[in-house]
């Protein structure tokens, strides 16, 4: 008699649960109401988009002319940190770099709607290349 049959996930469906499970408070952010995310649009419209670009990855029309260049907000590395990481970020800025501390010109919940918005920013996609054969 043939034993259980396994399930097997796409490696990337694992990397995905797995990130969800360990960003500490995404889902949090996540959650809140479109008006928030609207709100961190216009945000970040009005006080990132050049730096960091539409679509987030760090190549607006100043990021040429900036050294080191606007961090990329959709990666892979940016996308595993914390809310309360990023959220450091956004307030105390980055030092030695063109990244301003926001934390005395948005209040706080303003800081979190324009996080709420990078976080929709990010598109999980499936691999173009296919998967390995079952065996």
């Amino acid at each position: 008699m043939p034993g259980p049959k396994r399930c097997r996930l796409p490696i990337t469906d694992i990397l995905l649960l797995a990130l969800l499970l360990s960003c500490g408070g995404t889902g949090l952010l996540l959650a809140q109401s479109s008006d928030g995310l609207d709100h961190g649009q216009g945000l970040y419209h009005k006080h990132c988009l050049e730096c960091h670009g539409a679509t987030g990855k760090g190549d607006g029309v100043r990021a040429p002319f900036l050294s080191p260049r606007p961090g990329n907000l959709v990666s892979a590395a940016t996308s595993a940190k914390t809310d309360k990481e990023l959220l450091r970020t956004i307030a105390q800025g980055k030092p030695r770099t063109d990244m301003p501390a926001w934390q005395d010109v948005l209040p706080v919940e303003d800081q979190q709607a324009v996080l709420q918005y990078i976080r929709s920013l990010i598109r999980f996609t499936r691999p173009l290349t296919p998967p390995p054969p079952n065996q």
